[in-house]
């Protein structure tokens, strides 16, 4: 540590770099340092590591050769993660931060758990939810519900997310992302399969803690929704489950995650993504009663980096990878069989 604080290195410096974690560590520079941006655009590597008063560079290995790297936190895209995280771990590096999904299979998640192991560098994925205090406060305080739930339901109803970005950062180097041709059946199948392993996973492993086993998904429908979004019915663990995202133009954003049982209900309300504005609120409802619980001043994107910390500092173990990789398998099981059901279910409307 340099002068008691935890040196950063950013593999990637787009907009979850940019608008989410520099501003987090902005609030705890107390704890953390970042000293160096790597970027493959050599402009944006040095804008973004300038703002930071870190070192920039295009190389991740002259990241991970920088002894003031202490934690590298990996925001490239998802078919580098997996060998970026094995290359931390193997630079001998004290924690990693991955940014979700930690990688694009269970082959590749499991050799991740493998070099983590060999090497004693722990990894935190970065599914800001699980670490969000409203959702913590779920979890201390729901009783028997994920016993006896029967319903869940993941909804998100935001517009895109440079609304967001602007309010948090001026973004650097933002790609303009054209909209996809829905005609195309490979493209519908791939928005659904994208739109799991991009947004719905942020609370598909709080959905999985209610469910008592998760390998026995069935997708009963899945859909395509205008601009972009998804409508997933499925079932997992005999629970009904609802996965629901609109991007659309809407003045109000909306972030909720319901559970119910035939004597309870919860609901929590996240910030949007991108948002700096205190943690969820959560709401539990019993017996005519209601408990709430939050907001609280810091986020689930803080709450990652405190938990980064106190991992680094001997105060908290790592996270158990085994449960890491079966988030990753539950997410990547709903991803594939909503791509497939939206092949199968245009297929069969040609044939009529």
């Amino acid at each position: 540590m340099l002068n008691g604080k935890i040196g950063v290195g950013f593999v990637g410096a787009g907009p979850a770099t940019q608008a989410i974690h520099l501003p987090t560590l902005a609030r705890l520079t107390a704890t953390f340092d970042v000293v160096h941006v790597c970027d493959v655009v050599a402009s944006v590597a040095a804008t973004v590591a300038a703002r930071a008063g870190a070192t920039g560079s295009t190389s991740i290995d002259a990241l991970l050769d920088d002894p003031r790297v202490e934690v590298v936190a990996v925001c490239s895209p998802h078919q580098f993660h997996a060998a970026q995280v094995i290359a931390a771990c193997r630079a001998g590096k004290r924690a990693v931060l991955c940014e979700k999904p930690f990688a694009t299979s269970g082959r590749e998640a499991t050799e991740i758990a493998a070099v983590s192991a060999e090497t004693g560098v722990p990894i935190v994925v970065g599914a800001m939810h699980t670490f969000d205090p409203g959702w913590l406060a779920a979890v201390g305080h729901w009783d028997d519900l994920p016993a006896t739930s029967h319903t869940i339901r993941s909804s998100v109803v935001l517009p895109p997310n440079a609304r967001f970005e602007d309010l948090a950062t001026e973004v650097v180097a933002r790609p303009d992302w054209p909209m996809p041709d829905l005609s195309d059946i490979e493209v519908r199948a791939g928005v659904v399969h994208g739109g799991v392993m991009g947004l719905a996973i942020h609370d598909l492993p709080l959905v999985r803690s209610l469910l008592p086993r998760f390998d026995d998904v069935t997708v009963l429908s899945a859909h395509v929704l205008k601009p972009f979004g998804y409508q997933i019915v499925l079932t997992a663990g005999g629970k009904l489950i609802e996965l629901h995202a609109a991007m659309t133009a809407t003045w109000r954003p909306e972030w909720t995650l319901e559970a119910f049982s035939d004597d309870q209900a919860l609901r929590i309300e996240f910030p949007p993504s991108y948002v700096h504005a205190g943690s969820a609120t959560t709401a539990i409802q019993r017996a005519g009663q209601t408990r709430t619980f939050g907001p609280v001043a810091h986020n689930g994107y803080e709450g990652e980096w405190r938990t980064i910390a106190a991992i680094v500092r001997g105060e908290q173990t790592a996270p158990d990878l085994t449960t890491l990789i079966d988030d990753l398998r539950f997410a990547i099981a709903i991803a594939d069989e909503a791509a497939q059901v939206v092949r199968s279910t245009h297929g069969a409307r040609a044939a009529a």
